[in-house]
């Protein structure tokens, strides 16, 4: 009963724009999430991270699952298409869809860093979507909601400027054969 009032009160996030204010924060929802939800649901929300560590453990939650399944191939691909650019060699240990791989050739194509991470933005919205809960009242509902306030509050940071010197330092970092990880 008590994730009914939690999801009631909750504001929407469908149709907003990338430079409409978010109806909430992070903070705020975490708050609320753990004044009524349980112990394992709000453990499950404070782990959750839009980038998954390469060796994550498995959540108990299918739609985390899901998601960071659905990360890491996206990542794995676009690894693999950028290291056939370069003419290097990328060992993937999983297979990932052909579409995938075309989301991540159309990525790597884009001359702008910008305008490719928005693509990958969109990208990641449609798939967050289709792994929405049939029951909007479902505890998993939470799950999705944290996901796509992460995403929209994600793609508000987003700079230009900071956005090609970030890109220059991993671009760099790869060819100096460093190992980088993107911030979350």
């Amino acid at each position: 009963m008590a994730e009914y009032y939690l999801i009631s009160q909750l504001p929407s996030l469908d149709g907003i724009g990338e430079n409409t204010p978010l109806p909430i924060t992070e903070e705020r929802f975490l708050e609320l999430c753990h004044r009524f939800s349980g112990k394992n649901v709000q453990k499950e929300l404070d782990d959750l991270k839009l980038i998954p560590s390469r060796d994550c453990e498995r959540s108990t939650v299918a739609l985390i699952d899901a998601w960071n399944e659905g990360e890491q191939n996206l990542r794995l691909a676009l690894g693999k298409v950028r290291a056939d650019k370069l003419n290097k060699h990328f060992d993937m240990d999983v297979s990932v869809s052909s579409g995938l791989m075309q989301i991540a050739r159309t990525a790597v194509e884009f001359e702008s860093p910008m305008e490719a991470e928005l693509f990958l933005n969109r990208y990641r919205l449609d798939f967050l979507e289709s792994l929405r809960p049939i029951n909007p009242f479902a505890e998993s509902y939470l799950f999705y909601y944290l996901l796509k306030l992460k995403l929209l509050s994600r793609i508000r940071k987003f700079s230009e400027e900071s956005g090609r010197s970030a890109y220059q330092n991993i671009y760099h970092s790869i060819m100096d054969g460093d190992s980088l990880e993107a911030e979350q």
